[in-house]
């Protein structure tokens, strides 16, 4: 029973989504669902759904029928759907548990965002460029004030090798930048992991970070968790990739197997990685010899 109910609970939280998101009445989708408006708003309750109706919303949501049901995968080839898939997730959920990123963006500083910007709009084919990288870094900074208001459980696991690569090449470095604007951006980076040192130092409430070591290879992923629901996420594209050319293809699913799974490998990766001030020691001294000058 609880099985069944937590996916009726997921079946309610997209179509709502879907209700908000698409600008259309309530009337309309539940007349394209062949169900009254009071039905409607008992599916969106998390209230009994009959299959035939599974299948209409399905193809109302453009995902599978498996993957509404809580039991299937959600594929993503672009950074732009990915990041605001994810920011839709998190306006909900009471804890996350991640590798992903040499930083966690949910508490970045509003510079890592304006580095982007100035760095997309600085070369060639600008105007068009810019315009591309413009819905991940909405999406991205909704997740930023996401998290300062509802402020849910992180636990982030920051692998060394990528946040060396962060401070040689600073945010954005995959995107062509001049020599005036890499260095600002490599000196944002060494005042990112600046902060998370001063976060590890003082232990927020509900927030924690480690640090990865070189000899583990991790697959970037991100667990979340509300009550009974989870899903977990994996996840090719860094939050300051370069749009246009960023290849790959995230995914997303509630799958209880996968869901298992990568929890476990993601407790397991945080056991071994180096926390408290052994992570701080870690992070200053790769400031030390990787950092902006």
């Amino acid at each position: 029973m609880t099985a069944v109910t937590m996916h009726l609970g997921e079946i309610g939280q997209q179509l709502r989504a879907f209700r908000l998101e698409s600008g259309m009445r309530a009337d309309e989708i539940a007349s394209r669902l062949g169900v009254s408006r009071a039905a409607l708003y008992r599916y969106e309750k998390g209230e009994v759904i009959k299959l035939d109706t599974v299948q209409r919303l399905a193809e109302l949501l453009n995902i599978s029928p498996l993957t509404l049901l809580g039991v299937g995968f959600e594929y993503y080839s672009s950074p732009n759907n990915f990041f605001q898939k994810i920011t839709q997730i998190e306006g909900d959920i009471e804890q996350i548990l991640q590798v992903s990123d040499p930083v966690c963006y949910q508490v970045t500083s509003p510079a890592y965002d304006a580095i982007l910007l100035e760095a997309h709009a600085s070369h060639s084919e600008k105007e068009l460029r810019s315009a591309s990288a413009q819905p991940v870094i909405l999406a991205l900074s909704k997740r930023r004030a996401l998290y300062s208001q509802r402020k849910p459980s992180i636990t982030s696991m920051l692998p060394e090798n990528q946040v060396i690569n962060f401070l040689t090449h600073g945010v954005g470095a995959g995107i062509p930048m001049s020599e005036t604007l890499r260095h600002k951006a490599r000196q944002v980076a060494v005042q990112e992991i600046r902060n998370i040192i001063t976060l590890i130092d003082s232990v927020p409430m509900g927030l924690q970070f480690s640090v990865i070591p070189k000899n583990i290879t991790t697959t970037s992923c991100i667990f979340m968790r509300r009550s009974e629901l989870a899903a977990v996420a994996i996840n090719p594209f860094l939050c300051d990739c370069a749009v246009e050319n960023s290849a790959g293809v995230a995914m997303i699913t509630s799958s209880p197997e996968a869901v298992t799974t990568h929890q476990t490998m993601l407790e397991s990766v945080w056991q071994a990685s180096l926390k408290g001030q052994d992570a701080i020691e870690c992070l200053k001294s790769l400031v030390a010899h990787h950092g902006a000058v």
